[in-house]
């Protein structure tokens, strides 16, 4: 292992944009961002891992991505289905992009939630993903340039105005773990960057079919649009690559403009 200001060193080909020989784990990988994730790194040319909660899901994005992907189906939350994550990719002898994708919401004001229900919010969106860097941080400490990518969300650097009290401060809380690991690993060559997406067609925004809301998002939008789910594939791969090798401890935002103004 080298030691402090060790110089990238991307994996396979040379292009900056490929993951040739690399291997990933998504996590939250069978619909919405998380699939989106595993197959945009799995053509890139990474050997991905993905795990959720829903089997048949998971099973058909393998069947689609054929070669260099598994699957693993299981709850997150559940600290036995993590060290079975990290034991298989120790089987692999390597981990190069670790992307914490699993996230759910919370909804209604504060108090008319339970404790279980924050509980819960705290556990999927923030306790899992310190234990996954935790778990995996010999393997990503010994790759040649390892990448971290937390996904966060736009209501991670700003307040969403309405419900969703859980959900705003395990984001805003991925944000700030995100620079404190990338202050703990840079001396060790691994960048962790976050991803805050605004609202994309997902299964947790109701693929934006509402008509309301919808247009509610093209008014807060600068670009006045919705995205297309291909939109956040720039990004994830910008991150994932050694096209970012000198970037570490930052947030990117993709929210068609809705954070800055």
């Amino acid at each position: 292992m080298s030691g402090p200001g060790r110089a990238a060193a991307p994996a396979g080909s040379g292009d900056l944009w490929r993951l040739d020989g690399a291997v990933a784990l998504v996590t939250g990988a069978s619909a919405g961002l998380g699939a989106r994730f595993a197959r945009v790194l799995h053509q890139a040319g990474a050997q991905v891992l993905a795990t959720a909660r829903r089997a048949d899901l998971l099973d058909q994005l393998a069947r689609e991505c054929g070669e260099r992907i598994e699957v693993m189906p299981g709850d997150i939350t559940d600290a036995s289905h993590r060290q079975a994550l990290a034991r298989r990719l120790e089987s692999h002898g390597r981990l190069d992009v670790l992307v914490n994708n699993a996230g759910i919401c919370d909804d209604g004001p504060i108090e008319s939630q339970s404790l279980d229900d924050l509980r819960q919010v705290i556990e999927v969106n923030l306790i899992s993903v310190l234990d996954m860097c935790r778990l995996t941080a010999a393997l990503l400490w010994d790759a040649p340039s390892a990448s971290v990518i937390n996904v966060a969300s736009m209501y991670g650097i700003v307040s969403s105005r309405g419900p969703m009290a859980a959900y705003n401060a395990t984001k805003g809380a991925l944000v700030n773990l995100t620079r404190q690991l990338a202050a703990q690993w840079g001396g060790r060559g691994v960048r962790v960057n976050a991803l805050a997406p605004g609202y994309f067609p997902t299964e947790l925004t109701g693929h934006l079919a509402d008509a309301d809301f919808a247009r509610s998002i093209r008014e807060h939008t600068l670009l006045a649009r919705t995205p297309a789910l291909e939109e956040i594939d720039g990004p994830l791969l910008f991150l994932a690559t050694a096209a970012s090798s000198y970037m570490t401890g930052q947030v990117l935002v993709i929210d068609g403009g809705w954070t800055a103004v």
